[in-house]
């Protein structure tokens, strides 16, 4: 797809996005839509606050940040200002352990809480693919918690394939569960875990409340057909999002696009990713 096409049918999402933003909200009004910028890594690169604006015409109700922050890598409150003004939240803040060493800690929190944000999740530990070292990790995970929630904050700790190795009950990913404090976010990528050959519904249900934010990424595991899209691909969404709704205590539900198929755009990928939650989430089946 060349860069015109590209651009008259991302311009066509838009411009439907903008018809369905309230039904969005409607069908979602229990957990708020979200996606993770990381999902438009290059563009946001390119163009930070037009692809913010952008985000908020498809109907997002927030984002999660992935560390860039463009024009106001210093100005937290701009950021705010800005988010405010195109009626967009903080969903959350990927980040790594060492943001919250105790050096760091008080200028990280008070970057994020000028931002409006209150779920810093960790992205990704190598501590994570084994259940020993898992075991630690979740000692300083819960020690950050406890700090964290002294600001008003949680901490949380995001999944990779890593973490779903194992058998059901004896992964890395039961480990930090059973390890960490229920005030503290278990946000599943469910793209990972359908990826590693495990059910995300069933791993919601596990740890009732605990989902407080998840990633709703379409991956397929291995030798299975489908396009990585939202509605396309070979997840259950429909049994997902009842669980969600029923037990998973969320509040956030956050797209996360990493492949883009067809030569499809970042953007125009994660808006068909979500027409797809869209479709979902007005399932009846799915409550």
């Amino acid at each position: 797809m060349n860069k015109t096409t590209r651009s008259t049918t991302l311009a066509i999402l838009l411009a439907a996005a903008g018809l369905g933003a309230a039904s969005t909200a409607a069908a979602a009004a229990d957990q708020r839509i979200g996606v993770q910028l990381w999902s438009v890594k290059d563009e946001i690169k390119q163009d930070y606050e037009g692809t913010l604006a952008r985000i908020a015409q498809l109907g997002f109700q927030g984002v999660e940040f992935a560390g860039e922050f463009g024009p106001y890598k210093d100005d937290p409150a701009g950021l705010k200002a800005f988010l405010d003004k195109h009626k967009l939240q903080c969903a959350g803040a990927h980040m790594h352990f060492d943001q919250l060493t105790d050096a760091r800690f008080e200028a990280t929190t008070a970057f994020y809480r000028a931002l409006g944000c209150d779920n810093l999740v960790i992205s990704m530990d190598k501590r994570g693919a084994s259940v020993e070292q898992s075991a630690q990790m979740s000692r300083e995970l819960t020690a950050l918690s406890n700090k964290l929630a002294a600001k008003g904050m949680r901490i949380g700790y995001h999944n990779h394939a890593q973490e779903m190795v194992g058998a059901v009950g004896s992964t890395p990913w039961d480990t930090i569960a059973r390890g960490t404090p229920a005030a503290s976010i278990m946000q599943q990528d469910v793209g990972w875990t359908t990826f590693a050959g495990k059910d995300p519904a069933a791993y919601v249900r596990a740890y009732p409340n605990r989902t407080r934010t998840t990633h709703f990424k379409a991956k397929l595991a291995e030798g299975t057909s489908g396009t990585p899209i939202i509605g396309q691909d070979r997840t259950d969404w429909v049994a997902l999002t009842r669980a969600v709704r029923q037990v998973g205590g969320t509040d956030w539900i956050i797209i996360e696009q990493e492949e883009y198929p067809n030569g499809m755009g970042q953007l125009e990928t994660v808006a068909a990713s979500l027409k797809g939650l869209r479709a979902v989430l007005a399932d009846p089946a799915a409550r």
